[in-house]
């Protein structure tokens, strides 16, 4: 893997998809992608604040082109907004033959971290002031993007999960593996995100009993941190459906394995649609809320979506609307 920096404000990650990247789709699985976002971010970022940061949030992700094992993949991370200790940072995926070819686009999304100080507390980092016209383009998006982001955390810390709901829901329960930190010390979040879809792939396949991918990952928001040696719970839920999107609420806690006092640390919202042989999506079984507590989440991931629908220049694709799409 290469790294270079130019502009000081963005980072390229440059490398080939290996084999241990593919998922059972025989491409590379979303929370793959997902983590190589991250660790770009993660440079930009600190490369920026010059400092330790975290990740805080990472916005809409739409997955496009699928990335192939053998392909060459470049993933930049720009900073295009700061904060008082905040960096909100676009970032791209493409992918291309490397023997030649044009790049095709994989995902792009806005993600957000914080930079702290040794005892974890946010700590101020440079300003970024715009300069080209691409710059104030997505200075203004991000800007504009604030106050839709801060309604949907919102509207998920609203929310309950219980025992009550009906929908399909799995757990995953693990340990903290020591390869999974980062340079703090602590779980990296790319691979956070990485569990969150891995947990919303197996929910979303017992549900419709087909292989299934996913198409978009949002309102990722982190609370606390994990560690090593952390006893992890990934729980998975059903929570909406629409023609072929299956919309998957996705909860990550938390404990000393010695305690099991669990602590909530990270929420995401996974949209995983059902591809039949030739890699084609298809319809899904529709799903009606029969609990009163799954009427409330198939409300909620409405509402979501209304509030997604809010952000400038986000037109929702068919996968995302009501069933009738």
């Amino acid at each position: 893997m290469t790294v270079s920096s130019t502009p000081q404000n963005s980072v390229t990650l440059r490398f080939l998809a290996a084999p241990t990247d593919a998922g059972a789709s025989g491409s590379v699985d979303a929370g793959t992608v997902l983590n190589w976002v991250d660790k770009a971010a993660y440079a930009a970022a600190v490369g920026w604040a010059k400092s330790y940061c975290v990740t805080a949030y990472v916005g809409n992700i739409h997955f496009a082109d699928p990335v192939e094992v053998g392909e060459m993949v470049e993933v930049t991370a720009t900073i295009v907004y700061t904060g008082s200790s905040s960096m909100h940072i676009r970032t791209t995926v493409t992918s291309s033959n490397p023997q030649g070819g044009q790049p095709h686009a994989s995902t792009s999304c806005l993600v957000i971290f914080v930079a702290v100080d040794a005892q974890g507390k946010p700590t101020p980092v440079p300003p970024w002031t715009p300069q080209t016209e691409w710059e104030h383009r997505e200075y203004d998006h991000a800007e504009a993007r604030i106050e839709v982001r801060k309604e949907i955390v919102r509207a998920m810390n609203g929310q309950e999960y219980t025992d009550e709901g009906t929908a399909e829901r799995i757990m995953l329960r693990f340990l903290a593996a020591p390869t999974d930190v980062n340079w703090g010390g602590k779980v990296h979040g790319g691979v956070v995100m990485e569990w969150i879809d891995q947990a919303a792939t197996v929910c979303a396949s017992r549900y419709c009993g087909m292989d299934t991918v996913a198409v978009f990952s949002g309102g990722i928001r982190f609370y606390r941190p994990l560690r090593i040696g952390d006893l992890v719970e990934v729980e998975a839920r059903l929570v909406y459906t629409g023609t072929k999107g299956m919309h998957i609420a996705v909860h990550v806690r938390s404990a000393d394995p010695k305690t099991s006092e669990f602590h909530f640390t990270t929420y995401g919202l996974t949209v995983m649609v059902a591809r039949d042989d030739t890699g084609t999506s298809v319809p899904i079984p529709a799903w009606d809320p029969v609990s009163a507590e799954d009427k409330r989440l198939h409300a909620h991931a409405r509402d979501l979506l209304e509030i997604r629908g809010k952000a400038p220049g986000n037109r929702l694709p068919n996968h995302l609307l009501d069933p009738t799409c």
